[in-house]
């Protein structure tokens, strides 16, 4: 069976193995009697919940009480997977196109998804003076991050909905994809070397930022202008061992994703720190003030758009037609959502309860 994306980038850990550097724990017994908790996530804005929710003191924390954080940082969704696969973490935020990947290359052993975190924040962003109109793509070299991964299978998508032709796999047809990880998109732009981008944030900003112009968002081409970009999964065995610290962390997702929607501008900020001790450097403000606007926090998976985007990543070649059936186990994610006073979710059919 076919899959989504190639190698990763490689990853970076923010911790290493014996959970040294870990984030304190809040004080309190320990979860389910567990030392610490191996968490991935990306230093981008569209993984706010982990950004804002991981920070010392914060609300994922406070719930897990004397069970400390292990934060681990990756540069691609692969080697966030590999790392689940190999036991390097517990739980992750991810994409969906290699949660699909995940979850098929391991016949549905070794993941699940059990919650949303964030819808949006994807955008064309071109070189007005090679591209005015979205018909003037054509030809030209556009950036995705990786062969196989989220804003790769949409792009791929969009330009099949255009009636062009490209190869997944070289990038050669009709449009010229360039797979470029979003540190080194910013250079190859004002180099010359790509006419524009369909990126996540905050690299789109970064983009405009230099001069670049936002053609499409991503969101407009989803019913209610609403698709996942990135979801919380688990691997399967740290679930069934671990249910109660799975739950806390739930829980903390849940009230981090309240404190966004209730606190836009403190969030804001609390994640350009996380990104300045991620990165080296916090997002200026003609930057990030954009790129924070185009996401939107959501504890919905949102699961009837991850399977349009499997389908999409079949019609692209990149994937055989997958069985899906059971990636989402929802029902602790619905459990705290209850506690909380909030609506169920859905599974979109998808879900393994």
């Amino acid at each position: 069976m076919g899959a989504l994306g190639a190698c990763g980038y490689g990853s970076e850990k923010k911790d290493d193995d014996t959970g040294s550097s870990a984030v304190p724990a809040a004080g309190g017994a320990k979860v389910d009697g567990l030392d610490k908790v191996k968490v991935g996530y990306f230093a981008n804005l569209t993984h706010a919940t982990a950004l804002v929710g991981l920070r010392k003191g914060g609300p994922i924390q406070q719930e897990l009480k004397g069970t400390k954080v292990a934060p681990y940082v990756f540069n691609a969704g692969p080697s966030e997977i590999e790392a689940l696969n190999a036991g390097s973490i517990d739980m992750g935020w991810i994409g969906p196109s290699p949660s699909i990947n995940g979850y098929v290359k391991s016949h549905g052993s070794n993941l699940k998804i059990i919650s949303g975190s964030v819808s949006g924040g994807v955008k064309l962003v071109v070189n007005p003076k090679k591209i005015k109109t979205l018909n003037d793509v054509k030809g030209k070299k556009i950036a995705t991050p990786q062969l196989g991964n989220t804003q790769d299978v949409a792009f791929l998508n969009w330009v099949r909905s255009k009636g062009w032709k490209v190869d997944a796999q070289s990038g050669k047809g009709d449009v010229s994809v360039v797979r470029s990880d979003n540190k080194v998109t910013p250079d190859a732009y004002k180099s010359g070397a790509i006419d524009g981008a369909w990126v996540p944030e905050p690299t789109a900003s970064k983009l405009v930022a230099d001069g670049g112009k936002v053609l499409l968002d991503e969101s407009s081409l989803w019913p209610d202008k609403k698709f996942v970009i990135t979801n919380l999964i688990v691997k399967q065995s740290f679930l069934e061992e671990h249910p109660k610290v799975v739950e806390a962390v739930l829980r903390g997702s849940v009230k981090t994703n309240a404190f966004i929607k209730a606190n836009p501008e403190q969030a804001k900020n609390t994640a350009n720190a996380a990104l300045k001790e991620e990165t080296g450097k916090p997002l200026p403000a003609e930057v990030i003030d954009p790129a924070w606007k185009s996401i939107q926090v959501t504890d919905d998976p949102l699961a009837s758009t991850l399977n349009t985007e499997a389908d999409h990543a079949v019609q692209a070649g990149l994937l055989e037609k997958p069985d899906l059936k059971g990636i989402y186990d929802l029902g602790p994610l619905n459990k705290v959502l209850k506690a909380e006073g909030k609506p169920a979710v859905s599974a979109a059919g998808l879900g393994s309860q």
